[in-house]
């Protein structure tokens, strides 16, 4: 691993251009998530990570160590001039503060999804940010993936005609503690969000009615800290298409990732990456390997790419390749999904 040194930074107002383009990085937040993009970031040729924060100072101070960067408070990450641009990986009742402060700063900004547990107040950061006229990307690193952008392109490209019908599963291995559930906004905001940014990514558009069903049947106590852990959405689309989402806190087997479109002229698929390639076919019948475990595995490549993409956005003065709008009609929808389970009827997203 080597990294291009520049001669020069740019100054506090100047994000770096085609020939000055080592991007400084604050990272803020060094939870698990935080390691993830810790190692996207030192590992990317364009980009150098120059210092991370936490709520406890002692995790910074670990991530710190073993990236050979400075642990600091997030206050003085986002006054550092120096620093061109911040990866927001903490929790996300501080997103949008964060996201505001750092864009007045004059930084490029990459946040964990989602913008706020709060639609209202999403919404407001938008309006802010949008003042500022700095970038930022909301981290859905789905879009990322190798197989789901394979996808994408092929259904842009007309190989199976107009879309008709998309089906996404999600399914978790195990549940997470109530503990995080409690704080997590609920599955629609926290877990369904990913499928209903990938809807609008594989879609090119937004629902307009939402129904949601919602069951605690994996874990009762989900049920009483007020959420669900098993769900099913169906969006259906002004044009007449549909797409249905499923949802589960529990997969036996494993990290059930998949996605189907149907369309006029055929079918796309991505099934699940499997933990290996052997298939063992005999008389008793034929056995593949299961689904990979754990998320870091299936999709630890995405967000490889999802950090590339972001350098190279800021670097060339592109679009962003998922907006903070984006991210907001992500919320939009889960919110809407929140109503409908709650109230027992379809929710039209204009409503909320």
């Amino acid at each position: 691993m080597y990294f291009l040194i520049p001669l020069m930074w740019p100054s506090a107002t100047e994000l770096p251009t085609k020939a000055n383009s080592m991007l400084k990085v604050g990272l803020l937040g060094a939870g698990r998530i935080g390691w993830v993009h810790a190692k996207a970031i030192a590992s990317h040729a364009g980009s150098t990570l120059v210092a991370v924060s936490d709520h406890f100072p002692e995790s910074a101070e670990k991530l710190a160590a073993e990236f050979n960067c400075a642990a600091r408070t997030t206050d003085d990450i986002i006054a550092d001039p120096a620093i061109d641009a911040v990866l927001i990986a903490t929790s996300t009742d501080t997103h949008s503060d964060l996201i505001e402060k750092a864009t007045a700063a004059g930084k490029a900004v990459l946040c964990e999804k989602p913008v706020d547990l709060s639609l209202e107040r999403a919404r407001a950061c938008q309006k802010v940010v949008a003042e500022t006229g700095k970038p930022v990307m909301i981290g859905f690193n789905r879009r990322f993936d190798p197989s789901f952008n394979a996808l994408k392109k092929a259904l842009d490209a007309g190989e199976i005609g107009k879309a008709e019908l998309l089906s996404i599963t999600s399914f978790d291995p195990a549940p997470p503690p109530v503990s995080y559930v409690k704080v997590s906004g609920g599955l629609f905001r926290d877990m369904m969000i990913h499928d209903f940014d990938m809807s609008q990514f594989i879609l090119g558009a937004t629902p307009v009615n939402i129904t949601a069903v919602g069951t605690s049947i994996v874990d009762p106590e989900i049920g009483a800290a007020g959420d669900v852990d098993t769900a099913v959405v169906t969006m259906t689309y002004a044009d007449g298409r549909i797409a249905v989402i499923k949802n589960s806190r529990r997969a036996a087997y494993g990290y059930d990732q998949r996605i189907e479109v149907l369309a006029s002229d055929g079918m796309l698929q991505v099934k699940n990456l499997l933990e290996n390639l052997v298939v063992k076919s005999t008389s008793s019948g034929v056995i593949e390997a299961k689904p990979t475990l754990f998320f870091l595995e299936r999709y630890m490549p995405a967000y490889t790419a999802e950090w590339d993409s972001f350098v190279t956005a800021v670097t060339k003065g592109t679009k962003m390749p998922v907006t903070l709008a984006e991210g907001v009609n992500a919320l939009a929808m889960a919110e809407a999904a929140t109503l409908s389970a709650k109230e027992g009827k379809p929710v039209r997203i204009e409503d909320v």
